[in-house]
């Protein structure tokens, strides 16, 4: 269908303004790009700043950035990957439309009231689909949501100018270091600068369950039911934490003759036939596969509250299983389903898995893994002077 006039003079608007700044760009320029006369402007805007103002009011760029950034907030739960996605699209949005950033920064002051106050209602449209991520993500801090998602769009229009505008500067080393930081910061991320003057904090001991707990945890499991077996299967078979139990669908597991895996977010993981030198069933015939076959909801969720009412599990949920499965346990009764990652972890360590590949597979940084290494030094220690005390 043929645009009207004035959708094309809004287009054209938009296109010169990105591609030469607002100050530069004549109302002639845009009729003639529009294909209609300048009179046709003048009668539906009244002049350029009226065009202006139309352009704003219609651009989608950051509400469907928003909008996007809340869709990933349901399909993951990388936070920090998530946010640092948006604020990545935000600056390629930004860093595609130089011109344009200079006329909205150098020119606003001579701006109309209407213009400064849609431009105003943009930016408020973008921060408050941001906001809402931040109350969904982040934990608890000393500014509310709504105020750092306006820091967020603060910076990012900051690192713009500053990168347009000098170099050399040495405020970060790349993008991707800039994004790293600021997402770090918006999200309360411990953030590690080179200091000769600071010590960083001796890590937290990791809280991994030996072998004897893992095996009594999945026999309570198995007793409960078939879906809490194979809930207590993946978490150990597989170390994801409850957060990541909780976003999988159906759709995401695959089990084949020769693997049976996962996908968690943006990376695969291998579902274990053997947790703590115990083999639980094969890569085609386990807890987990066996649970699914025996399905007849049609539900898109790996685990749900009951056959007739198919709601995936929350966190919560998962926490209330663990607690039950663990009542019998000795030396960790008040275990929780967070401590079923480090196990993973520092068993893949023992049995012989590089820090990087078990990064990949983890999700977790080389530096967040050094003190499962310490962990897993710490069982093969205990385990050579075991094997010592034999001989």
């Amino acid at each position: 269908m043929a645009k009207s006039s004035r959708e094309s003079l809004i287009q054209a608007a938009l296109e010169l303004f990105l591609e030469q700044g607002v100050h530069q760009t004549t109302t002639r320029q845009i009729a003639d790009r529009a294909g209609v006369n300048e009179v046709t402007l003048f009668r539906n805007f009244g002049n350029k700043y009226g065009l202006l103002q139309a352009v704003l009011n219609a651009a989608p760029t950051f509400r469907d950035l928003g909008e996007g950034l809340m869709e990933q907030t349901i399909a993951t739960s990388d936070r920090h990957q998530t946010l640092k996605t948006y604020a990545g699209e935000c600056l390629a949005a930004l860093e595609q439309a130089p011109a344009f950033v200079r006329s909205l920064i150098g020119e606003a002051g001579q701006f109309p009231d209407e213009n400064r106050q849609a431009l105003g209602h943009r930016l408020q449209e973008a921060s408050q689909y941001v906001a809402r991520y931040l109350e969904h993500t982040m934990p608890a801090r000393n500014f509310a949501a709504g105020q750092l998602s306006g820091y967020l769009g603060a910076l990012l229009v900051g690192y713009v100018v500053i990168e347009a505008t000098s170099d050399d500067h040495g405020l970060w080393t790349s993008r991707e270091n800039f994004l790293d930081g600021l997402v770090g910061l918006l999200l309360g991320e411990t953030l590690a600068f080179e200091s000769d003057a600071v010590t960083d904090p001796p890590p937290e001991p990791v809280q991994d369950l030996p072998a004897p707990c893992v095996h009594q945890i999945l026999t309570q499991a198995k007793a409960a039911s078939s879906q809490d077996y194979a809930l207590a299967y993946l978490l150990l078979a597989a170390g994801l934490d409850p957060a990541e139990v909780v976003s999988v669908t159906r759709s995401q597991h695959l089990s084949a003759k020769t693997q049976h895996t996962l996908q968690v977010s943006d990376r695969q993981v291998p579902i274990n036939q053997w947790i703590g030198g115990k083999r639980y069933g094969t890569y085609t015939s386990n807890p987990l596969t066996k649970w699914l076959k025996s399905r007849k909801d049609e539900s898109p969720w790996l685990f749900i509250q009951a056959d007739d009412d198919p709601v995936g599990l929350s966190v919560e949920d998962i926490a209330q299983k663990w607690a039950d499965w663990a009542q019998a346990l000795t030396l960790f009764p008040h275990s929780h389903p967070r401590q079923a990652k480090p196990t993973w972890c520092v068993e893949m360590l023992t049995r012989g898995m590089s820090v990087e590949n078990l990064s990949l597979l983890s999700g977790l940084s080389s530096a967040q893994l050094q003190p499962y290494v310490q962990r897993a030094r710490e069982k093969a220690a205990l385990e050579e002077a075991r094997q010592l005390d034999q001989k």
